[in-house]
């Protein structure tokens, strides 16, 4: 069983110090560093292993072009000074890769086959807690963020997914934060305001 934790330091990375990206700096982020990110995302826990999260990686400035029409006006800057956007999608039949990904039950890809929306929450629900293991696995690797919901999902889908079992989730901008842009930080709520002993 692990018994270690993370030193201050280490959470102030992933989070007490991390920011949300509003621009960034011209710096390019090496492939590596991508793959890195992925390596350590994948691990984290999904229910019954589906790992339903697929990810696009728009580096080109012609494949940034393909999704500027899609973005809401305020986030077109941000993507613009972004070297990488990763649009976070959700296979709608995950359950296709159940059979390697969740072995001690090679069937279980039957209940979402014969029920599309439970498929398709499914889907929803554990990629979006994969796309949060994807932020923390970019700030881990050295990354900035700028995760955004302010885009046309359908215009997303059918530019990037069409022909596909993917749907877009959020995009979210990657590289390294242009310290002079950030926002000023946003309060969050207590623990007696958000949580409940009971």
């Amino acid at each position: 069983m692990m018994t270690d934790k993370l030193n201050e330091h280490g959470r102030s990375l992933l989070f007490t110090e991390a920011r949300t990206a509003n621009r960034f700096l011209n710096k390019p982020i090496d492939m590596s560093v991508l793959q890195a990110l992925y390596d350590l995302m994948k691990w984290g826990p999904t229910s019954m292993n589906q790992s339903p999260a697929r990810i696009t990686f728009v580096t080109t400035p012609e494949a940034k072009e393909m999704l500027k029409p899609a973005l809401a006006g305020g986030n077109v800057a941000r993507v613009e000074s972004a070297p990488v956007i990763a649009i976070i999608g959700q296979d709608l039949r995950f359950f296709d890769h159940l059979p390697t990904l969740f072995p001690s039950a090679p069937d279980a890809g039957k209940m979402f086959e014969e029920d599309e929306e439970k498929a398709a929450v499914s889907a929803f629900r554990n990629s979006t807690l994969q796309g949060g293991y994807f932020i923390l696995a970019a700030r881990s690797v050295g990354l900035d963020c700028g995760p955004m919901s302010g885009f046309n999902n359908a215009l997303v889908d059918q530019t990037f997914f069409a022909d596909t079992s993917i749907k877009s989730n959020f995009i979210c901008a990657l590289g390294y934060a242009d310290p002079e842009q950030y926002y000023p930080r946003g309060p969050r709520l207590s623990f007696d305001q958000a949580c409940t002993v009971r």
